[in-house]
């Protein structure tokens, strides 16, 4: 019997493979810079909160600017004459952040599954059409004496 010396043939991996010849790539699309006419400088972008890196066809930002203690009027289920019932119900905002607004009501409200919020606090989003400010009542004219 021949006994096997151990020593193995080290194939190195970059003369396994075979030579492939590299051809020239030709290039369909390039991307240029945008194209400025009449020499004219871009305006720069303003970065803020109203500004999207989306178009929309409305902008989704908010429909009002709610603050803290300014009287609200949510379309909800709520407590009216001890008879549970969906409709419009005067609130005051107790909570504003970037997102969401928190009502509280005088009444007992509802969640729409039916169970009865304890503390009548509801969250909505700050462009639910569930919410808007209550309308200002106008104030009665008072009649303006002349001087004579």
């Amino acid at each position: 019997m021949e006994k096997d010396s151990g020593k193995k043939k080290v194939v190195s991996k970059a003369a396994a493979r075979p030579k492939v010849q590299e051809e020239p790539v030709r290039v369909v699309n390039k991307i240029a810079p945008p194209r400025i006419s009449n020499n004219e400088e871009r305006k720069p972008v303003r970065i803020g909160r109203a500004a999207n890196q989306y178009n929309y066809m409305k902008a989704p930002g908010a429909m009002y600017d709610f603050q803290v203690g300014d009287k609200v009027e949510v379309f909800c289920d709520h407590e009216k004459g001890r008879e549970r019932i969906r409709g419009w119900i005067a609130g005051i905002v107790v909570q504003v952040d970037n997102k969401m607004v928190a009502v509280q009501f005088r009444s007992n409200v509802y969640l729409t599954d039916g169970w009865m919020v304890p503390d009548r606090i509801l969250w909505y989003p700050l462009n639910s059409e569930h919410i808007r400010p209550v309308a200002k009542k106008s104030a009665k004219k008072e009649k303006a004496i002349p001087d004579y």
